[in-house]
């Protein structure tokens, strides 16, 4: 496939804390994560540069899958060792911009759909219909012991219950008419009891009334993310999804799974155009191609080779400790998380690392190899966007809010004067900039009657 027209779209990988290791030990990065004005500033970074979203990932849990300890995690910043709620900071970074979609993550194996419906439709209303909702199934035993459970549920038990948490939540954001609320002071008449309905739903997993207490959302539902690699997650993803994000470690890799989620969307009724798959990059700027990759070099340096590995331990749901640092990456039968297993097999074998250089790089690593000058760097994402690999890209910043700013100032232009890019928001809702449709009521029976 070889795109000839049309503009990619921008989301950018948010953390509401350190993230990982290289990004809070950077001497650039900044350490506002408990300050509001720390993410209205990356949210007016990213308006400015026309991006679609800010997407903020979520843990339930700090990590401790490798050696059973959170040591890896909180000794060295690395992922979870700190993450505040994203929902309350998407709320604040509204307040301060106007086009620049809101995205937070909320899994459906620890949630209540009638809470998880009430909270987007919130958002998308106090946003003005800007809100994106990242589903997530979870994976780990620690998040788990959290919420009452010994163990978490298998994979395939997951996505059952996410997709009947999705049918739940799609009949709350329905049960009210978009034209429910009157607010006629003259006949004291405040909305319409005749359009809006209970949805009696009993099932497997959730037995709720409803209907919701809050309007139908400005966007009829807000915009679903899911980033499931394996079968049953681009399955899942095909069906449900909005925006698909995803990480991979070769432009070959990427086409083939972008060839394939909307193979599926298609074989579910849906149009290719209607799921926009954006991979996850991250770029290392430099004036020159020696300069971004001296920069590459010493973010690596930066990262302890545990911190890096605590951090893979929980991607992949395996405890690394129990394997030699200086050898390779064993092959594994059955790993828990299939796709993110397969990725990181790819680059060790491709790059000869053995499980200690595999940390540090790990730790400070840059997805999909986007180094370089600014046009370097546009080059790659144009090959990528014209030839099948994404409808646009999940920018993930080396520091924040540093790399949003740097690319936003020398990526962003380049990519605009090319056409690539918007100059200009096309439309007020998320859903309108990225030339996505609204949801008419019932539009969750097909896709539920799709996987029965």
């Amino acid at each position: 496939m070889t795109r000839t027209h049309g503009k990619l779209h921008l989301s950018a990988f948010v953390t509401a804390g350190p993230g990982r290791a290289s990004g809070w030990l950077d001497p650039r990065a900044e350490h506002g994560w408990l300050s509001a004005a720390y993410y209205q500033k990356i949210g007016r970074i990213l308006e400015s540069g026309r991006f679609d979203l800010a997407f903020f990932p979520d843990i339930l849990a700090v990590p401790n899958r490798y050696n059973g300890s959170i040591e890896g995690q909180v000794r060295y910043g690395a992922l979870g060792s700190l993450r505040l709620d994203p929902t309350p900071i998407l709320s604040n970074i509204a307040a301060v911009t106007e086009r620049l979609g809101l995205a937070a993550t909320v899994s459906t194996s620890y949630q209540q759909p009638f809470h998880v419906a009430r909270t987007f439709a919130t958002l998308d209303h106090i946003s003005g219909g800007r809100s994106a909702w990242n589903i997530v199934t979870s994976f780990q035993d620690a998040e788990a012991k959290n919420f009452g459970h010994a163990e978490h549920i298998g994979r395939d038990e997951r996505y059952a219950k996410a997709d009947e948490f999705l049918e739940v939540s799609a009949k709350l954001w329905d049960s009210w008419a978009a034209d429910a609320l009157v607010l006629d002071r003259q006949n004291a008449r405040f909305a319409n009891p005749d359009k809006i309905e209970a949805i009696h739903h009993q099932g497997r997993w959730f037995n709720v009334q409803g209907p919701l207490n809050v309007p139908r959302p400005p966007q009829g539902w807000p915009v679903l993310i899911q980033a499931g690699a394996s079968d049953a997650g681009r399955d899942f993803a095909s069906r449900w999804a909005d925006v698909v994000f995803c990480s991979h470690a070769s432009f070959e890799s990427a086409k083939e799974f972008y060839s394939d989620v909307k193979a599926r969307a298609v074989r579910h009724g849906r149009r290719a155009e209607d799921i926009k798959i954006l991979p996850d990059i991250t770029p290392v700027i430099g004036r020159t191609t020696e300069e971004a990759q001296k920069r590459k070099a010493r973010l690596a340096e930066l990262v302890p080779d545990v911190a890096g590995l605590s951090t893979l331990a929980y991607h992949m749901d395996i405890d690394l400790s129990q394997f030699p640092l200086d050898e390779y990456l064993p092959a594994l039968k059955n790993p828990s998380i299939v796709g993110h297993y397969d990725e990181v097999v790819e680059i060790t074998r491709r790059e000869g690392l053995t499980l200690r250089q595999l940390g540090k790089q790990y730790g400070g690593r840059t997805e999909g190899n986007f180094i370089g000058t600014p046009s370097e760097i546009a080059n790659g994402l144009e090959q990528w966007f014209t030839e099948g690999a994404g409808d646009g890209f999940t920018v993930t910043a080396t520091d924040q809010p540093g790399a949003f700013q740097e690319f936003v100032d020398t990526v962003v232009p380049e990519l605009q004067r090319r056409g690539l890019l918007r100059t200009e928001y096309e439309g007020n809702t998320l859903r309108e900039n990225l030339g996505l449709a609204t949801p008419a009521p019932g539009a969750w029976r097909e896709r539920i009657a799709r996987n029965r």
